[in-house]
């Protein structure tokens, strides 16, 4: 597609993978809205990226209705999603906390899936549409501790060939981005311990910039899986 015709909606936009993705694309000629929980954080975002700005919570289904309805009112269409507000929970299965498991599939599967599906309603209606469905290696292969959120992951992994088989025939291209480990606050967010930054190890922008690279492709085709690891990470 041609990026200068793209409106789009970041979840997940404040921060991080979300962040760059809005800008880089904002760059290259997009209209943007990003969501977020906090006004504050959006505000601050919105205002950084000149992008529009929406508070909502992707677990929340009247939020999700309420923020896809106002992202095609303010960007006057709608015609590419990405789908990347999640968050991390790491524990051994014996010590697994059944009320932070709950909470993050209703943000990581189940909000993906509400946004996803609002989403898809006004693609299909206008015979078009890009679905970019942040997923991670973690979708691809578990590790100890990652029950939560490699198990949600490989949820999203699977919901995404699901849509892909319903909706292109709607001109509705559905992709996956798999990030290795990026350099962002995502782990001590999800209590791990923070790390100085490493210039050998990925950052948010490698993975905008993938995500860039796979919308600006002629409509015609599509990459339908991405992953991205570092070169040669030291340490």
């Amino acid at each position: 597609m041609n990026i200068k015709d793209a409106k789009v909606l970041v979840t997940g936009g404040t921060s991080g993978i979300g962040y760059e993705t809005a800008k880089i694309l904002i760059e290259n000629g997009a209209k943007v809205a990003i969501c977020g929980r906090n006004k504050d954080t959006v505000d601050k975002s919105a205002k950084e990226l000149g992008a529009e700005g929406i508070v909502a919570d992707v677990s929340n289904e009247q939020d999700v209705i309420n923020m896809v309805n106002t992202a095609v009112k303010k960007l006057g269409s709608l015609n590419v999603l990405i789908n990347n507000a999640a968050f991390g929970h790491f524990s051994l299965l014996k010590d697994m906390d059944t009320k932070k498991f709950n909470e993050l599939y209703a943000t990581n599967v189940t909000g993906a899936m509400m946004v996803g599906r609002e989403c898809a309603k006004h693609f299909i209606e206008n015979n078009y549409g890009n679905i970019v469905n942040i997923a991670s290696t973690a979708g691809k292969n578990g590790f100890a501790g990652g029950t939560a959120y490699s198990s949600s992951k490989f949820a999203l992994r699977g919901m995404t060939e699901c849509w892909r088989a319903e909706l292109r025939k709607n001109n509705i291209r559905v992709m996956l981005v798999n990030p290795s480990e990026v350099q962002t606050n995502f782990g001590s967010n999800a209590g791990r311990e923070k790390r100085a930054m490493n210039p050998t190890k990925l950052e948010s922008q490698e993975i905008a910039h993938t995500i860039l690279s796979m919308l600006t492709m002629n409509d015609k085709g599509f990459i339908t899986e991405a992953t991205i690891f570092a070169t040669n990470p030291q340490n």
